[in-house]
């Protein structure tokens, strides 16, 4: 046998026993790199003030893990997060004058003589 043949099928059994310990790992319920899932005990937790502006939303900053979320769909769903806030404080302002605004009218002009 010449040496590059034998090189080709011991290549070939290194593979196939590669696959093979690979594959049983993973029918076991282990993945690759299982060890890797679990959290980072000595991070911060991730929290928002209690009564959060859309500045807040701004200024958040994960983790990056190896199998964690995607950083695009996280980035999407916190810019909608912090426009609905803007949204929301908008709406409450406007709000707030419309209810002013009739008893200061009201006030003022709603007097009648007697």
């Amino acid at each position: 046998m010449d040496p590059v043949s034998f090189f080709l099928v011991f290549l070939a059994i290194v593979l196939v026993g590669a696959a093979l310990y690979l594959g049983a790992g993973i029918v076991r319920g282990r993945s690759i790199g299982s060890g890797l899932d679990q959290p980072v005990p000595n991070l911060p937790a991730v929290l928002l003030p209690e009564n959060a502006k859309p500045a807040d939303i701004d200024s958040l900053s994960f983790a990056l893990g190896l199998r964690g979320y995607r950083m695009d769909q996280v980035d999407q769903v916190l810019e909608e997060l912090r426009d609905q806030l803007q949204a929301k404080d908008r709406e409450i302002e406007r709000l707030g004058v419309l209810v002013q605004q009739p008893r200061r009218e009201g006030g003022e002009t709603g007097r009648t003589q007697p």
